[in-house]
């Protein structure tokens, strides 16, 4: 498809899911506003290969000012936003009595309050035009639930309903919304838990992967970013312009028990 001319800021784009993403929308010739933190030239020489435009804003998602800052950047940049990808997240793992509050805090702030105040920066500029694509990076997480991950799961759980209803508000239109939810992805975050897993049962890293994999996700495969990038190229394609509100998973099969 052709994407030529479009812009997409894809949040938490520096790595992982988000530079899949982020690659495989300039694929396609989407310019791209990146965020996120850490090596920003590597990641921006990657998605500029591909013969587009890559500029940068390093916003805090858990800061509603510097997420406003972001969008001020992408209109005098670019114009405006035309696909919102809204991937940025960050995970703690806990049970609920012993759950810190200020971690609590700031994964509902980065994993979900960041995408409302995304979206409703974006929505203006999107309806001007009567084309949009807003796309929440959720998890199979959004669907079910984990022990010890009650504000990732509560943000996912909070990201499928926004979407719901940002999908209805802008069923009229030319703007779509939907969900994307992963099973396993092997990204920095996936890693630290299974290093985690290895350490804490002495076991190998090969092995802490098998288990974690086996527990949860009947093919036994990650998902990769390279997948959830044609998923979201698919979204912006003309074959979806009336999937709406959807919270599609990618999961091999682990919501399907």
């Amino acid at each position: 498809m052709n994407l030529k001319g479009k812009t997409a800021l894809v949040t938490g784009s520096t790595s992982g899911i988000g530079l899949g993403i982020a690659i495989e929308l300039a694929k396609q010739g989407a310019n791209v506003l990146m965020n996120g933190f850490g090596d920003v030239e590597g990641p921006k020489s990657q998605i500029t290969a591909h013969g587009v435009r890559a500029e940068y804003h390093g916003a805090d998602m858990s800061k509603p000012a510097e997420i406003e800052a972001m969008m001020a950047f992408a209109a005098e940049k670019f114009g405006g936003v035309d696909i919102l990808v809204n991937n940025a997240g960050i995970q703690h793992t806990s049970s609920i009595r012993d759950f810190p509050t200020e971690r609590w805090d700031a994964i509902i702030a980065i994993n979900l309050t960041s995408a409302f105040h995304t979206t409703r920066l974006a929505i203006p500029h999107m309806v001007d035009k009567n084309w949009g694509r807003i796309i929440n990076i959720a998890s199979v997480h959004g669907l079910v639930a984990s022990k010890d991950k009650s504000a990732y799961v509560a943000a996912k759980h909070g990201i499928v309903g926004l979407t719901k209803v940002t999908a209805l508000e802008l069923a009229t239109t030319g703007v779509t919304a939907n969900a994307i939810c992963p099973g396993w992805v092997l990204t920095p975050l996936v890693q630290k838990q299974i290093d985690a897993r290895a350490a804490e049962r002495t076991i190998t890293v090969e092995q802490a992967t098998r288990e974690l994999l086996s527990e949860k996700e009947p093919s036994q495969q990650f998902t990769t970013p390279e997948q959830l990038g044609a998923m979201a190229v698919f979204f912006c394609s003309d074959a979806a312009a009336n999937v709406r509100g959807q919270a599609w998973a990618n999961d091999g099969g682990w919501t399907a028990q």
